[in-house]
């Protein structure tokens, strides 16, 4: 059976009339009876009793028209549902994203969506770029935004932000020098951070294999690589927007030492479907007005 022929027999059914069913309906006589006539074929029972000119439901008609308009009520709420999530009044948007893009560079831009979208629901999960890589891979978030590039043809990627790296210390140094990157102690973030991978790309750069470095620390977020800094642990190199307010108060110093602006990417798999609610977010980012830069 189809929702046009329990639409049919519903209206049929209350007005217990073909010819004026067909009329609401906007179909012919003829193909009213019809769909009643193949309902009744399909499943040999009589849904209605024929009286003189008019019709009266039978028992299985009464018992019927309950349970299709239950049908038609669900289809209607399935419909109404995906009206609203195309139109952006309800929904779910999973995300994934590195920590300091989830902790200091999303946020503002997620605040912006829900006052436009106050009916999306998101949830953003943190991860480093490999790990967030492998969550929009196997489909646990749609989209993910991340420091470092990523190398998978089944990943689509593009520029979303930027940032700015500084390296820090306690104490000031006059000059970086390959001998005193080689010597100073170092507190890194994790392997497969983008934290990490934007300074070992730099000192490659210089001539120096990272794997020679004196590593004391290796600690599993910017606040924590942050705080042994401040302690005097060692070095670190952290995104500016990390250790902006540490540095405008003296608590740690700026070292000399260039490190490129690196790319914010926004990530999604490149076959499946794309939300609009996905799509309203980028939009957001897109034409978000930047907060002027903090300048070390």
């Amino acid at each position: 059976m189809t929702l046009e022929q329990l639409r049919i027999f519903v209206e049929v059914a209350e007005r217990e009339h073909v010819t004026r069913a067909a009329q609401i309906l906007n179909v012919t006589q003829s193909a009213a009876s019809g769909a009643i006539a193949a309902l009744e074929a399909r499943h040999d029972v009589k849904l209605f009793n024929r009286v003189g000119r008019g019709i009266e439901l039978t028992d299985a008609g009464r018992m019927f028209l309950e349970e299709a308009r239950a049908v038609l009520a669900r289809a209607a709420g399935a419909e109404l549902a995906l009206s609203e999530y195309g139109g952006l009044k309800r929904g779910r948007l999973r995300l994934v994203a590195s920590q300091t893009i989830s902790g200091y560079w999303l946020p503002e831009r997620l605040a912006a969506f829900h006052r436009r979208y106050p009916d999306i629901e998101l949830s953003v999960a943190i991860a480093n770029t490999e790990g967030a890589a492998r969550a929009v891979q196997a489909g646990e978030a749609e989209l993910g935004f991340v420091e470092g590039s990523i190398d998978d043809p089944a990943l689509a990627h593009w520029p979303v932000g930027k940032d700015r790296m500084v390296m820090v210390g306690q104490a000031p140094v006059e000059a970086v020098t390959n001998a005193w990157l080689a010597g100073a102690p170092w507190i890194m973030r994790e392997e497969g951070s983008g934290t990490r991978s934007t300074f070992e790309a730099a000192i490659r750069d210089r001539g120096i294999d990272p794997a020679s470095l004196n590593i004391v620390l290796t600690l599993p977020s910017n606040e924590a690589v942050l705080a042994a800094v401040r302690a005097g642990a060692g070095y670190g190199v952290l995104s500016a927007l990390v250790v902006g307010p540490a540095v405008e108060t003296h608590a740690l110093q700026v070292l000399p030492f260039h490190l490129p602006e690196r790319p914010f990417f926004g990530i999604r798999q490149k076959e499946r479907y794309r939300s609009k609610a996905a799509d309203a977010l980028l939009e957001v980012i897109a034409t978000h007005d930047a907060q002027p830069e903090w300048v070390i």
